[in-house]
C-alpha cells in the first residue's frame, strides 16, 4: 500500500474528521467564552473589588514604576503580569465547567439499552439422558 493511499484512509475515517470538527468548533468557542471573561464577568469582578482593573495587574520586577499600564511598564522591562493570569485562570475554570456540563448532558441524553433476556441455560446432557429413559419407560 502506498503512502499516499495510506493517508488518504487515514484521513477519511469518521474519526479524524470528527476530531477536526471539534477543533474548530473548540476554538470558537473557547473565543467565545473569553470574550464573556474579558468583557462581562472581569469588568463585574473589577467592580466589586473598588474598580480594579484586573487586566493591568502587574509587579514590576526592574524598579520601574508601579502606576503604569501594562503596556508601557513592559516597555520598560519585566514585569510579572499576575492580573491577566488571574483572568486566564477564571476563563479555563469557567470554560472547563461549560464542557463538564455539556458532556454531563450529553450523557443524560444516552438510553441505556435494556439488557437482551438471558437465553435459558442448555440442560445438561446427563439430565436430558434421564429424561429419555424415563419417558421410555412410561409408554
Amino acid at each position: 500500500m502506498s503512502m499516499a493511499s495510506e493517508f488518504k484512509q487515514f484521513a477519511l475515517k469518521g474519526n479524524v474528521m470528527d476530531l477536526a470538527v471539534g477543533v474548530i468548533i473548540g476554538g470558537a468557542f473557547g473565543k467565545i467564552v473569553d470574550s464573556m471573561v474579558n468583557d462581562i464577568i472581569m469588568p463585574i469582578v473589577g467592580k466589586i473589588f473598588g474598580g480594579l482593573d484586573f487586566s493591568n495587574m502587574y509587579l514590576p520586577l526592574n524598579g520601574q514604576a508601579g502606576d503604569l499600564a501594562l503596556a508601557e511598564a513592559k516597555k520598560l522591562g519585566a514585569v510579572l503580569a499576575y492580573g491577566n493570569f488571574i483572568t486566564i485562570v477564571l476563563n479555563f475554570i469557567i470554560l472547563a465547567f461549560i464542557i463538564f456540563q455539556m458532556v454531563k448532558f450529553m450523557n443524560s441524553l444516552k438510553k441505556e439499552e435494556p439488557a437482551a433476556p438471558a437465553a435459558p441455560a442448555a440442560t445438561p446432557e446427563d439430565i436430558v439422558l434421564l429424561r429419555e429413559i424415563r419417558d421410555s419407560l412410561k409408554k
